[in-house]
């Protein structure tokens, strides 16, 4: 029998014949026609027909697409007590995408689009309404939707305790979705080894039907030890899947799997680049991850300007390590051009999101210049907070405050108890107390002990405090005198590059004091100062040049030292640089 003739048989005249029909067009994927058939059927009224038809206008099959077309029939479907098309309705409304109710007679009726809505923005109300007619009908899919939008919903229409219901009756109903939600429930009072174990064992059943998010959650569990034994392997693979399917975290988790080979044979450059792909998708963990992996250099090179541009990303994205790395590149000039009030910036942010790393560096910055009062203000209480709670370098920092009156009323007194506190621990509190003690600052002068403390922090290899140890030597501050042992220190200085060591280094050797006098030794040693723009070895130099205290006395290229010391203040020079011969250009 030819399908014309089919066509033409009585049964196929009624609405559920045409029904019938269409089905079977519609498996044979003849759409146009199963169209034609489900128009016919669903006019008649037949909820399946319209909920079908529906389906043609939301699939474009047969039939050009059109959401609202296809949202009006679904509706009247639904309006019939069609499971299926509440469901639909259900996860269309999530979607933002608008429904209408069906008028009398089950035909389309007046619209429930809503002009001041954005087209994508949920609409939870319709959502609750058909989701909870599906789920009391007995659908799983819609008692697991029921149990999202209770928990998801505006807050005026969650309630805990409903969803977990709904979401574990999913689950027992075999739903994936309902599996992933009521293990996400479980797992908000899983604390006891036993809870876990059930929770790995709902995810277990949501990653089976792949679910993203179930492989992602899954693969924590795993790789954490928590349901059982922590096996790596096993996480990397859910990963893995969980990324192939689309999962941002997911993603993520697998490159730095892959980075560090955790589970997996380590491969750097496939982890940095699903690391990278999750970072373009918006997860600004894995774009702090890239970031910091160009930075460090190892083992990609290194490459800074790259390494900014991923900072920015994830600090833009309110992540506040990645601002605190970024404003570091910027206080250094690390692959982008130095810049004190941009590193500021975003020093700023994190430090506002309560990084406390970022809090010092903010701080170090803000002591070494730049004294906006609010800055001062809020670095100071940082500090103070910080130190309060036993934190050394903060309460070396919140002693400098004090100190310099950053922030803050200058306070000697105070600053010196913060800077005593600190210097059990601090180098640089170490010697500031040293120096405060030096000078009498909140207390009588102290050179003794004051040298006790300089010397710690001398000992610990700070080249400052080196130097001033080294001059107490020299002048007998604080304890006897010991020519020897100060050259011993400037020395140490001088070799970390310490300009002022130098010249002392120079002057000691020069003569007139307890160590062997070594004039050639002492030049270069001028000369290592001068060259590093100190003013006073500059005039030494030249000095050593006009006379010829080391070789022929050289007045052509002494007058340029000479003139230099001269410009950087040291008007002493300018005798020396009176009484040189002139020498023509000529030699004559």
């Amino acid at each position: 029998m030819t399908a014309r003739a089919w066509l033409d048989l009585p049964t196929l005249r009624s609405p559920a014949g045409a029904l019938a029909r269409a089905r079977v067009l519609a498996e044979a994927a003849e759409h146009a026609r199963a169209f034609r058939l489900f128009s016919r059927a669903a006019r008649a009224g037949l909820a399946e027909a319209q909920f079908r038809l529906g389906r043609c206008y939301l699939d474009g099959a047969g039939v050009p697409g059109s959401r609202r077309d296809g949202a009006r029939w679904v509706t009247a479907a639904a309006e019939q007590g069609h499971t299926e098309a509440q469901l639909l309705l259900a996860t269309l409304a999530l979607h933002g995408i608008g429904v209408e109710r069906s008028g009398a007679g089950g035909a389309p009726g007046s619209t429930l689009f809503d002009a001041n809505k954005r087209a994508d923005a949920p609409d939870y109300d319709t959502a609750l309404r058909w989701a909870r007619l599906a789920a009391e009908a007995g659908s799983s899919e819609a008692q697991a939707l029921l149990g999202y939008v209770l928990v998801a919903g505006p807050e005026t229409m969650r309630d805990e305790a409903q969803s977990r219901r709904w979401y574990k009756a999913a689950a027992e109903a075999g739903s994936p979705q309902g599996a992933l939600g009521h293990a996400l429930g479980l797992a908000r009072d899983a604390t006891a080894p036993e809870q876990q174990v059930e929770v790995a064992e709902w995810l277990r059943r949501a990653a089976e039907a792949e679910l993203p998010t179930g492989l992602f959650l899954l693969g924590l569990m795993r790789e954490k030890g928590l349901g059982g034994p922590a096996e790596p392997a096993a996480a990397a693979e859910l990963y893995r899947r969980g990324a192939e399917k689309g999962h941002i975290s997911a993603q993520a988790r697998w490159g730095l799997v892959l980075l560090e080979g955790r589970g997996v044979k380590a491969d750097v450059q496939t982890g940095e680049t699903w690391l990278r792909r999750a970072a373009l998708a918006g997860d600004p963990e894995a774009a702090a991850l890239v970031g910091d992996l160009y930075a460090r250099g190892s083992p990609l090179p290194p490459n800074y300007a790259e390494a900014s541009m991923w900072f920015r990303r994830a600090a833009e994205a309110g992540h506040k390590s990645a601002a605190r790395a970024l404003g570091m590149l910027y206080m250094t000039g690390a692959g982008v051009p130095p810049d004190r009030e941009e590193a500021a910036f975003w020093l700023r942010k994190s430090a506002a999101a309560g990084d406390p790393s970022a809090r010092v560096n903010l701080g170090n910055l803000l002591l070494s210049g730049g004294r906006d009062s609010n800055d001062a203000a809020h670095t100071r209480t940082w500090f103070e907070q910080a130190a309060a709670s036993g934190d050394l370098v903060a309460a070396f920092n919140f002693g400098v405050c004090l100190a310099e009156g950053f922030g803050v009323d200058r306070d000697d007194a105070k600053a010196l108890e913060w800077l005593r506190r600190a210097a059990e621990g601090v180098v640089n509190a170490q010697y500031w107390y040293g120096r405060m003690l030096l000078e009498g600052r909140g207390t009588a002068p102290d050179p003794a002990e004051a040298r006790i403390w300089i010397g710690r922090a001398a000992e610990a290899g700070m080249a400052d405090a080196e130097v001033s140890l080294a001059e107490m030597l020299v002048n007998g501050r604080g304890g006897p005198k010991d020519h020897a042992a100060a050259l011993t220190w400037f020395e140490r200085a001088a070799n970390r590059g310490h300009p002022g060591a130098m010249f002392a280094m120079g002057a000691l050797l020069g003569g007139g004091h307890d160590v062997p006098t070594d004039r050639a030794t002492a030049q270069r040693w001028f000369r290592a100062a001068a060259e590093a723009g100190h003013g006073h070895a500059q005039m030494m130099l030249g000095r050593y040049l006009a006379r010829g205290l080391v070789n022929q006395p050289n007045p052509t290229e002494a007058r340029p030292w000479l003139e230099r010391a001269v410009a950087a203040g040291v008007t002493d020079a300018q005798a020396d640089l009176d009484v040189l011969p002139v020498v023509s250009d000529t030699g004559g």
